[in-house]
C-alpha cells in the first residue's frame, strides 16, 4: 500500500489491503478487455467496482455509528 494513506481506523485497517486489491483487480480486467475486447472482463471490473462501493458505504456506516454511540439527544 502507500506510504501516503495516513488515515486509519481499527474498523479500516483489516480491510484496507482487501480494497487495494480489489482495485488492483478492475484495472486489470480493464486492461484485459482493451487488449482482448472480451466483454467478460468489464463484467467482473463492474461487480469488483459495485462490491468496493458496498464495502466503502458499509465503512462509513459503521464509523459513523461508532461515533455516535455515548451521545445523548440533543448533542
Amino acid at each position: 500500500m502507500s506510504e501516503r494513506r495516513t488515515f486509519n481506523t481499527p474498523l479500516r485497517e483489516p480491510l484496507n489491503p482487501i480494497i487495494y486489491q480489489s482495485l488492483r483487480a478492475i484495472d486489470w480486467h480493464n486492461a484485459q478487455f482493451f487488449l482482448t475486447m472480451d466483454h467478460w472482463h468489464l463484467e467482473k471490473a463492474a461487480i469488483i467496482r459495485q462490491y468496493v462501493t458496498e464495502l466503502k458505504a458499509w465503512i462509513y456506516a459503521q464509523e459513523e455509528a461508532m461515533e455516535s454511540v455515548g451521545k445523548g439527544p440533543g448533542e
